[in-house]
C-alpha cells in the first residue's frame, strides 16, 4: 500500500469519524465503582482520571484517549494488544516471548527480550506499576476501562515513563448482587470462559471474584521435512484469577483489596523465514540474486527446509526443541482513600511476583544450533508502595498534589544458552564457505559439510589452500626486508605451515565443539531500589485560565552481579593459540579466518573462564523531571492548551554475557581474549532523557467532540535494544551538535538529542443518531534519529537519519456501532466494526531493507442480538477479518550470514560484496472469527 493511498484514506476516514472510543464514568479514586458504558447513549459523559482528579475528557489539558470496556469488547479485546484498533498512537506487538512485549506512542518505545530493560511505556494496572509491558498480555478479567496517556509522565503516577502511560483499571466490587459470564468458541479450536460474581456481605463490604480461562491451537504448524504435521506453536493454555474486597466503614474511609493470579502453560513463539536469498550489487544500483544462499545451502545438508511462503504457517524446528513458554504471575495489592474533609489521602500498597520460563529452539529451523535449555527463567520480585495527598487551597484557587514512591524489585534472570548437535560443523562450513561475492564451495559441496560427509576433507582442503596462499606472501615480505632468498624461502614455509595448520587444527576443533556446550547455570541477578517525591498543582488563575506545574525527584539505586558457569573448554583453548593470527592483519584472509574461529568458537564469551569471574557493579542516579501547562476555556465547549514536560527513565543493565567486554567500539574483539571481572561496567546503559513540547485543542459538543494535539519530543540517552543476528545490544542514542571525535564519540559537552518524535494527532467521536456512534483518529508521527553525527555500534549503522522502528508516520483507526432497537420487547442488535490503516515502517531495530512491512489495514467485525437489559447476547464476531499478513517483528537469524559486514543490502554503499543473511520474522495473529454467548442476572 502506498503513502498516497494512504494519505486519501487517512482524510476520508477522519472525514467520516475519528478516535477516543466510548468512555466509563469513575468517581475520585483511582479505582471507581463500576458504572455502564456509554456506549448506546447519545450524550455519554467522558470521565478520565488521568489528572488524578475525576474530570470530563474534554477539561484535561494532556493527550489521553480512554478506551471503555464496552468497547473492547466490540474489539474482542483480552489483552492490550487490541488496543492497536482504537488508539492510533499506540502500538503493542510481541516477540520472542510474550514476557517481554513492547509498547510504543508515538513511534517511541523500548523493544527485545532483555529482563535488563525498563520500558518507556509504563503500564499500571489498579494503581499498581508492573514493571515490563508482557504484564498487560495476561488476560485482563472484567475492566472499567483503559487510559493511553501520551508523552512523558511523572508528577502524577508512582513510577515515571519516558514516553507514555497505559493505565488499565479493574472494576470493583458492586453493593448489589450480580453475576455474569461468557462463553466463546472460535476457529483454531478456540475456547474461552469469563465470568464475575459480586455483591455485599454486609452494608460495608462487598466481594468480587472474577475468572478467565482460554485454549486455542497453535497459528503455526510443526512440519517434518516431508512437509506432514506433528504439531503446532503459537498456542494458548492460561487461565486468570482476580478476588476483591471492597470496604467503606464509613464516608470517609474506602479500603480496596485485591489478590490476582495469572498461568500460562503454551508453547511460543515461533518465527518464519521472510528473507533467504544471497544478493550482489547490481552496476547502477540494486542488486542481482545469486543461485544459491551458501548459508541456506549449508543448513539444507542438516536437515533445514526454507518454506517459499512464510504465510502458509508451516515451520520446521529441532525435533525436541519445542518452544516451551510457562508463566505464573501473581500479587496482591490495598488502597486506602480516607478523606480528612480538607484534603484526601491515598495509599497504594503492593507485592508482585512474576515468573516466565521460555525455552526451546533457538535458531528457529530444524538444525540443531543453539537452544535454550528448560531451567532458562526470568523472576521479578517488586515491591512498591506509593502515597497521595491532595486538595484544594485559597477558596478552590488551587488544587495540590503531592506524593511520595518506593520500589524494591529483584530480578533473578537464568539464560542458558547452549550449543546444539550441528553447531560445530555449521560454524566450520559457514567460515570456509567464504564471505566474498561468491562461494568457495557450491550448495551441494556446502549441504556434505553440514550434514558431515565432507566437513574433514574441506577442512584439509581449506588448509592447503591457505598454506599455499600464505608462502609466497610471507618469502615477498622477507624478501623486501633483505632477507637472502633461500632463506625467506625456507622461513616462509615454515611460518605458513604453522599457520595454516593452527587454523586448520581450529576449524577441526570448531567443528567438533561437544552438543551441549554452554551455560550450565549462568546467573544474573539486579536489585533495584528507586525512591521519589512528587507535586502536581493546578493554579486557577481565572475561571478560564489554569496553571498546573509539576514537579519530581527521582533516586535510583541499582545493583548487578552474574553467576556465570559454562563449560566451553574449546573456546580457552583456541584464543591463546589463534589470537596472534587473528590480531595480525598483515596476514590478511588468514587473520579473518582466525578471527572467524574465536567470534564462532567463543560465541557470546562462552568459555570455561567465565567460572571464576565474580561480576559485581552498581549504579546511581538521581534527577528532576516535571511538567508546567497552560490551559485555557474561553467558552465551555472548547480548551486551548501548551504544555512542556521533562520526562525520565532509568537506566540498568544489559543482562547479556555476549555484550560482556564489547562497547562497539573495540579495537579487538571481547571474544579474542578472556573476560575480567572488570567488564561488568561494560553492561551498563544510561538513564532516557526527553525534553517534550504540546499543544493541544479539545471541543466537545453533546452530539460530537474533537481532540487536536501537536507534539515534539526530544530524547537524549534513548535506550535501544538490538538484536544484531548474535547478541542484543543496548546502546544509548545521542546526536552530536559538532562532528563525531576519531573514537566516533560526541566531544564532552557536546550532546544533542539523539532521536526526535514529533507530529499531529487528531480524534473525533460523532453520535449522529440515536444507537449510532462512530468514532476514529489519526496520527501522523514522525520519530527520527539524529542526521549523521550519531555514534554508534557498527550494527546501528543505517539508524543517522532515519525513521525509528515499528514508528509508522502515518496511522489512521476508525470504529462504528450501532445498536438498533429490535421490536417493542427489548431486544436489540449490535452492528460493529473497527479498522486501523497503518502506513509502511521497518520492523527491525537495527533498520535493514529487508525488514520493512508495506502498509497495510486491519478490520474487526461484531454482529449479534442482545435481550433486554442485555442480560443475554449472542453475538458472532471475527478478527483480521481480510486475513491481512503482517509482520509484527523480524529479525536477523542467529548466525545465518557470512559475516556481519554482509548481512544487509543496506550495506552496499560501503562496500559489502554480498549480503546473504537469512530474515526470520514473528508474524501477525491471522484471521480468527467465531461465537460468543453472554449472560448475566
Amino acid at each position: 500500500m502506498t503513502d498516497k493511498s494512504l494519505w486519501l484514506t487517512t482524510v476520508a476516514a477522519v472525514a467520516l469519524s475519528a478516535s477516543a472510543p466510548a468512555m466509563a464514568q469513575e468517581s475520585g479514586s483511582s479505582q471507581s465503582a463500576p458504572q455502564e458504558a456509554a456506549a448506546d447513549q447519545d450524550e455519554a459523559q467522558i470521565i478520565v482520571t488521568a489528572t488524578r482528579r475525576a474530570s470530563p475528557l474534554s477539561d484535561v489539558p494532556i493527550a489521553v484517549s480512554a478506551v471503555s470496556s464496552q468497547a473492547m469488547q466490540n474489539s474482542g479485546a483480552s489483552d492490550i494488544r487490541t488496543l492497536n484498533q482504537l488508539a492510533p498512537s499506540l502500538l503493542v506487538s510481541s516477540t520472542g516471548s510474550e514476557a517481554n512485549a513492547s509498547a510504543r506512542i508515538r513511534g517511541i518505545g523500548t523493544v527485545g527480550d532483555n529482563p535488563g530493560l525498563e520500558s518507556s511505556v509504563a503500564v499500571f494496572i489498579d494503581g499498581v506499576y508492573r514493571s515490563r509491558t508482557g504484564a498487560g498480555l495476561n488476560e485482563l478479567g472484567e475492566i472499567e476501562r483503559v487510559e493511553v496517556l501520551r508523552g512523558p509522565q511523572g508528577t502524577l503516577f508512582g513510577r515515571n515513563a519516558s514516553a507514555g502511560l497505559i493505565n488499565i483499571i479493574s472494576k470493583a466490587p458492586e453493593k448489589t448482587f450480580s453475576a455474569k459470564g461468557e462463553v466463546t468458541y472460535g476457529n483454531y479450536d478456540y475456547w474461552r470462559l469469563s465470568g464475575r460474581v459480586t455483591g455485599p456481605i454486609s452494608d460495608s463490604i462487598a466481594l468480587a471474584l472474577d475468572g478467565v480461562w482460554s485454549k486455542r491451537d497453535g497459528f503455526y504448524k510443526l512440519v517434518d521435512n516431508a512437509g506432514n504435521k506433528i504439531g503446532d506453536t503459537n498456542d494458548r493454555d492460561r487461565y486468570f484469577l482476580r478476588g476483591q474486597a471492597l470496604i467503606e466503614p464509613n464516608d470517609a474511609l474506602s479500603i480496596r483489596l485485591i489478590g490476582d493470579y495469572t498461568n500460562r502453560d503454551e508453547s511460543c513463539c515461533g518465527a518464519a523465514y521472510v528473507e533467504a536469498r544471497e544478493r550482489t550489487p547490481a552496476t547502477g544500483g540494486g542488486y542481482n540474486t545469486a543461485p544459491f544462499n551458501r548459508i541456506a545451502a549449508i543448513l539444507a545438508g542438516q536437515g533445514s527446509v526454507i518454506a517459499a511462503d512464510p504465510y502458509d504457517r508451516a515451520l520446521t524446528i529441532t525435533p525436541g526443541r519445542d518452544y516451551v513458554s510457562k508463566l505464573k504471575d501473581w500479587g496482591v495489592s490495598g488502597e486506602v482513600n480516607y478523606d480528612f474533609g480538607g484534603a484526601k489521602l491515598t495509599s497504594i500498597t503492593a507485592y508482585r511476583d512474576y515468573r516466565s520460563r521460555d525455552y526451546g529452539d533457538y535458531d528457529y529451523n530444524r538444525a540443531d544450533l543453539l537452544y535454550r535449555d528448560p531451567n532458562t527463567q526470568r523472576q521479578f520480585k517488586t515491591f512498591t508502595q506509593e502515597l497521595r495527598l491532595q486538595g484544594s487551597a485559597f477558596g478552590d484557587a488551587l488544587d495540590w498534589l503531592v506524593g511520595g514512591y518506593y520500589a524494591d524489585e529483584k530480578l533473578t534472570l537464568q539464560d542458558n544458552i547452549r550449543f546444539g548437535t550441528d553447531y560445530g560443523r555449521f560454524a566450520a562450513c559457514r567460515l570456509m564457505a567464504g564471505a566474498g561475492a561468491t562461494s568457495n564451495f557450491n550448495a551441494q559441496q556446502l549441504a556434505a559439510c553440514g550434514s558431515g560427509v565432507a566437513t574433514q576433507a574441506l577442512i584439509t582442503g581449506t588448509q592447503a589452500n591457505l598454506n599455499a596462499g600464505l608462502a609466497p606472501a610471507i618469502r615477498a615480505s622477507l624478501i623486501a626486508q633483505g632477507v637472502p632468498a633461500p632463506q625467506a624461502t625456507a622461513i616462509a614455509n615454515g611460518q605458513a605451515a604453522a599457520i595454516s595448520t593452527g587454523l586448520g587444527n581450529g576449524l577441526r576443533a570448531l567443528a567438533a565443539i561437544p552438543a551441549g556446550t554452554g551455560d550450565t547455570g549462568s546467573l544474573y541477578y539486579q536489585r533495584s531500589k528507586n525512591w521519589a517525591l512528587f507535586t502536581h498543582n493546578i493554579i486557577h488563575i481565572t475561571r478560564q485560565l489554569d496553571l498546573t506545574l509539576g514537579l519530581r525527584y527521582t533516586r535510583e539505586r541499582k545493583r548487578f552481579s552474574a553467576d556465570l558457569n559454562n563449560n566451553n573448554a574449546t573456546c580457552a583453548a583456541l584464543q591463546p593459540a589463534l589470537a596472534p593470527i587473528a590480531t595480525n592483519a598483515a596476514l590478511g584472509s588468514a587473520a579473518a579466518l582466525a578471527g572467524g574461529i574465536l567470534t564462532l568458537g567463543c560465541l557470546g564469551n562462552a568459555s570455561t573462564s567465565l567460572n571464576a569471574l565474580d561480576l559485581n557493579d552498581r549504579i546511581s542516579d538521581g534527577e528532576f523531571s516535571g511538567t508546567a501547562v497552560l490551559s485555557w476555556k474561553p467558552v465551555d465547549e472548547l480548551l486551548l492548551y501548551g504544555s512542556y514536560s521533562k520526562g525520565y527513565k532509568a537506566g540498568g543493565y544489559n543482562l547479556d554475557r555476549f555484550q560482556l567486554g564489547s562497547t562497539g567500539l573495540n579495537a579487538v574483539p571481547a571474544v579474542f581474549a578472556p573476560r575480567t571481572n572488570a567488564d561488568a561496567a561494560s553492561l551498563r546503559f544510561a538513564a532516557e532523557k526527553v525534553d517534550a513540547f504540546e499543544v493541544g485543542l479539545k471541543y466537545s459538543q453533546p452530539k460530537w467532540s474533537a481532540n487536536i494535539a501537536a507534539f515534539r519530543q526530544e530524547f537524549k540517552n534513548f535506550q535501544l535494544n538490538t538484536f544484531n543476528g548474535t547478541s542484543f545490544v543496548v546502546q544509548n542514542i545521542n546526536g552530536c551538535d559538532g562532528a563525531l571525535s576519531a573514537a566516533r564519540t560526541c566531544a564532552d559537552g557536546d550532546v544533542a538529542p539523539g532521536l526526535i518524535s514529533q507530529g499531529v494527532e487528531l480524534e473525533l467521536t460523532a453520535s449522529p443518531a440515536r444507537n449510532f456512534r462512530v468514532s476514529g483518529g489519526m496520527t501522523y508521527a514522525r520519530a527520527k534519529f539524529a542526521d549523521g553525527r550519531v555514534p554508534l555500534d557498527p550494527a546501528l549503522f543505517l539508524l543517522p537519519g532515519s525513521i525509528n522502528s515499528n514508528a509508522p508516520q502515518v496511522v489512521t483507526t476508525a470504529s462504528a456501532a450501532w445498536t438498533p432497537e429490535l421490536g417493542s420487547n427489548g431486544l436489540s442488535a449490535l452492528f460493529y466494526v473497527d479498522g486501523r490503516l497503518t502506513s509502511d515502517f521497518n520492523t527491525g531495530s537495527d533498520l535493514f531493507p529487508e525488514k520493512r512491512q508495506d502498509g497495510f489495514a486491519v478490520v474487526n467485525a461484531r454482529i449479534g442480538i442482545r435481550g433486554p437489559n442485555q442480560r443475554w447476547a449472542v453475538e458472532f464476531w471475527g478478527q483480521n477479518i481480510f486475513n491481512q499478513d503482517y509482520t509484527q517483528v523480524a529479525f536477523s537469524s542467529p548466525l545465518q550470514s557470512s559475516s556481519p559486514a554482509t548481512s544487509t543490502t543496506g550495506q552496499f554503499a560501503l562496500g559489502a560484496p554480498m549480503a546473504n543473511q537469512l530474515i526470520s520474522a514473528y508474524l501477525a495473529e491471522p484471521r480468527t472469527y467465531g461465537i460468543t454467548l453472554r449472560g448475566s442476572f
